[in-house]
This record gives C-alpha cells, sequence and structure tokens, in this order.
C-alpha cells in the first residue's frame, strides 16, 4: 500500500487512459465508507468529454488541469435521491435544510476522502479542488443538477506526468489536543508555525508577493476577508436556490 506519507498533488497527467472498468472498480470500493444513516448522501458526475471540461472549467479558475486531465469528478452533497425514494415509498422526507446539507456534505467528503485513497493505491493521480464551493452555481448548471443537489469537492484524475515534491505539514502536537481544546499562545505559534515560515519556498513564496510573512499572504492576498464574504454570500444564494435553505 503506498503510504500517505508520500502523498502528492498531481496537476499534470500523461496520456493514459484511465479505463471506466478502473474508475467503476474504485467508485464502487469507496462506496463501503462510513455514511449517515446507511443512505449514502452523496454522487458522482463523471466527466470525460472536452466539450464539459471546457464548460466546469470556469468554475475552477480556468486551472488547466480541469481540461488537461483525463477524468474529472464532481462529488455532490446529494438528498434528492433519498427524498425521491421516500415519496416512492408513501413517505415524506424532510430534508429540504441546513442541516441535511451538512450531513450530506460530510457524506460526500468522506467518500471523497476513501476515494483519493483507493487512487493513491493504484497509482493514479489527483488534484482535490477547492474551488467547487467558491461559484458552485457554474457546475450545477453545467452539470444540470437538480434541487437538493450540491457540488461541494472536485477532483481532476489521471496516470501522473510529474513528482512535485511534498508539501510541508505542522507538526502532530499543533493540531492533537489531550482531553480539551488547548488554546494556542505566541509561544506555542511561534514553535508550531517558525520551520514551516522558515522553508525555502515559503520564504520565496513571501518575497514573490512582497509581504513581510507568510500569514500576510494568505491574509491578504489568497483567502480575503472580502472574497471570503463575497464568496459566503454566494454559497448561501446556491444553498437556498437549491432547496437546503
Amino acid at each position: 500500500m503506498k503510504s500517505l506519507l508520500t502523498r502528492r498533488t498531481i496537476r499534470k497527467y500523461s496520456s493514459r487512459e484511465v479505463t471506466e472498468a478502473l474508475l467503476n472498480r474504485l467508485l464502487n470500493e469507496a462506496a463501503r465508507t462510513q455514511t449517515m444513516g446507511n443512505l449514502q448522501l452523496y454522487s458522482v458526475v463523471v466527466t470525460r468529454s472536452a466539450e464539459m471540461k471546457e464548460r466546469l472549467s470556469p468554475a475552477h479558475f480556468n486551472q488547466p488541469m480541469v481540461k488537461e486531465a483525463p477524468v474529472v469528478l464532481t462529488i455532490c452533497a446529494d438528498f434528492n435521491r433519498t427524498s425521491q425514494w421516500a415519496r416512492c415509498r408513501n413517505a415524506e422526507p424532510g430534508y429540504d435544510n441546513f442541516l441535511s446539507f451538512m450531513n450530506a456534505a460530510t457524506d460526500a467528503l468522506l467518500y471523497t476522502q476513501t476515494l483519493c485513497n483507493l487512487m493513491d493505491e493504484e497509482g493514479l493521480g489527483y488534484c482535490y479542488l477547492g474551488t467547487t464551493v467558491y461559484m458552485p452555481q457554474t457546475i450545477i448548471d453545467a452539470l444540470q443538477l437538480p434541487q437538493l443537489v450540491m457540488p461541494v469537492a472536485t477532483l481532476t484524475v489521471g496516470w501522473p506526468a510529474e513528482e512535485p515534491a511534498l508539501s510541508d505539514r505542522l507538526p502532530l502536537e499543533s493540531f492533537v489536543h489531550s482531553e480539551t481544546y488547548r488554546d494556542y499562545t505566541p509561544e506555542s505559534i511561534d514553535t508550531f508555525y517558525t520551520p514551516k515560515e522558515q522553508l525555502p519556498e515559503n520564504r520565496h513564496f513571501v518575497e514573490l508577493n512582497h509581504k513581510e510573512t507568510l500569514a500576510q499572504v494568505f491574509t491578504d492576498i489568497r483567502y480575503t476577508k472580502k472574497d471570503n464574504e463575497a464568496m459566503s454570500q454566494t454559497l448561501i444564494e446556491t444553498l437556498r436556490k437549491q432547496g437546503f435553505i
């Protein structure tokens, strides 16, 4: 089994085909993951055609791997299927609410992670696109998602054509708390973050962005308060349109 300690994000793929048989096997195996009430509150839309990749690309800020990857997977929180099942069996569903979205999103993301683990074992490469929830309406329109279906994750998938460097991670002590949450002090922040900040690639990142600290790159450029608030509003409006609020 391939170690998680060597997991890399792959954005460049070879021309080798990802067969339908292989992909379907992994998608089926991933369904053994944990799920609330054994309801499997997720759906996966498989995109292979260049036309559909072209339509999805703007939702992901036109990142090249969306068009270049052999396969794009959009994983959705889905309470539509369960609701349809209930109505067909003389039961009245009550899943048009935010809690139901959270439950379905959790199911979908657990499924996504299990699928990633399985793809690692097969030697496939993939990139998890956090952009999925930034402009969800574009994805909803392209994939014709009905109410109570919300995209929450996207994976570009293919056989790797690169071996990028491993990204850094914080130490175990920075995120594991014993018995109760231990709040952070300036001293502990220094202990946990200074090694990360001193990495040559991160120091270069700060210089490129003309900032004083790595934290400023994230707060002032990459994930700003203004952008977060705007995309939060978009997300809320989309959840309302999809019937979850």
